[in-house]
């Protein structure tokens, strides 16, 4: 008599795959090809804390054997061009842009989820379809329509921006795990009679923080690295660091004493951030895979 006779179900090929990977010499596999990811990282770490002479001459690697290279000017050098307030500006038009997408879409998601109203399907396909929308088709109107209301070249107008067209995916992400949540546990909160938002702050929300973790991520990366809808929308005062380090390009130079600090102030906060919460980002995107 067979395993599988006796109620136990045979193993997929899945499961002999997740079993292969958990060995030790798989893992340490990963962990050098990790490693070896953040090469780049650490290479670029090391430019921006090395005399230009050096870099101009010789790669990063020969630290290694003069460490008498390393000097932390080039950072001062970089503060001393104003790059401190451009990275305030990234903060004031990620963060915002970010949270709002992230409120704003769960709360429609759940509607979309757990709502019956008039147009209810259509309006999801609607949304579905704006998310093969470019952004370049847009810029010209929205230039045009923000120039009429008087908020072109402000920060509002970059965070308008990058919420409009972080909705769609955001909707569609969430609508997917939100719908994927168990229908007697919503019954049940009704029954003891909570209302519609007090079952999705109370109850959805709460369970979907993965999702909304992986949602946060996409988004933040996405704004925090974006330098398009900056050189569009964005003036001088209120450019943020990708437009700021664009602008100290030479037309017949590198300019890698400053280049390089900012580029690695600009990589640092999303690898701390993608670092600090690749829990909840495995989760999330595991999540919508096996429901």
């Amino acid at each position: 008599m067979t395993t599988s006779t006796l109620g136990t179900p045979p193993r997929g090929v899945l499961s002999r795959i997740v079993d292969r990977l958990s060995s030790g010499l798989v893992q340490a596999v990963l962990v050098l090809i990790g490693l070896f990811w953040l090469v780049p990282t650490l290479g670029l770490f090391v430019v921006s804390i090395r005399e230009e002479a050096a870099n101009n001459s010789t790669g990063w690697w020969t630290i290694l054997t003069k460490p008498a290279e390393l000097t932390f000017q080039n950072y001062s050098d970089l503060l001393a061009t104003g790059f401190t307030a451009s990275f305030w500006n990234t903060v004031f038009i990620t963060v915002p842009s970010t949270i709002l997408v992230i409120g704003i879409a769960a709360m429609a998601a759940y509607a979309f989820a757990w709502m019956e109203f008039p147009g209810r399907d259509v309006l999801f396909l609607v949304v579905v379809g704006l998310l093969v929308v470019p952004t370049q088709i847009a810029l010209i109107p929205i230039a045009k329509l923000y120039g009429s209301a008087g908020i072109f070249g402000s920060i509002a107008s970059v965070v308008l921006f990058h919420v409009a067209f972080g909705l769609p995916f955001a909707i569609f992400l969430l609508r997917n795990f939100f719908a994927g949540i168990s229908r007697s546990l919503l019954e049940a909160a009704r029954m003891d009679g909570a209302g519609e938002w007090k079952i999705f702050s109370t109850v959805v929300f709460p369970l979907a923080k993965p999702a909304v973790a992986s949602l946060g991520i996409f988004q933040f990366l996405w704004v925090w690295n974006d330098l398009l809808v900056s050189l569009v929308f964005a003036n001088t005062e209120n450019q943020p660091m990708t437009k700021a380090l664009q602008s100290q390009m030479r037309q017949f130079g590198t300019n890698v004493d400053i280049l390089a600090p900012g580029a690695f102030l600009s990589l640092i906060i999303p690898l701390v951030l993608f670092f600090a919460f690749q829990r909840y980002f495995v989760q999330g995107m595991m999540a919508g895979s096996v429901k």
